[in-house]
């Protein structure tokens, strides 16, 4: 079984503020502060919960400097109160960093259709 730290049960409550905060930022027409607020939270729930050492490490890989480059330049600009091509180039920024983990994704949740209930709702 793995054990999960105080600082990683912290983490994860930052990282899901995080992401509710950026959601109600998008739903509330771009709100700057929101999107700011969220991307905080989200970076250092990101930080607690795989540590500072890997999240760094994690960020500036030789092959994942473009995709860091526009994610924490999107995360800058929402800074300065550009909500909206913040959020553009956050985005891109997060599928170049995260391109390798969409086929996992999406094989997990193709594996739900063996599922006999929900099998029958789709």
């Amino acid at each position: 079984m793995i054990t999960i730290t105080d600082f990683q049960k912290v983490g994860v409550g930052l990282t899901g503020f995080g992401l509710f905060f950026v959601i109600f930022g998008i739903l509330l027409y771009f709100d700057s502060v929101l999107l700011a607020f969220g991307n905080v939270l989200f970076l250092t729930g990101l930080a607690f919960i795989i540590g500072l050492k890997r999240t760094a490490h994690f960020f500036f890989q030789k092959h994942k400097l473009r995709g860091s480059t526009f994610f924490l330049g999107g995360v800058g600009l929402v800074l300065l109160r550009w909500p909206i091509i913040g959020m553009a180039v956050e985005s891109y920024g997060f599928m170049l960093l995260f391109r390798s983990f969409f086929p996992v994704v999406f094989q997990y949740l193709g594996s739900f259709v063996n599922i006999p209930f929900l099998s029958k709702v789709s």
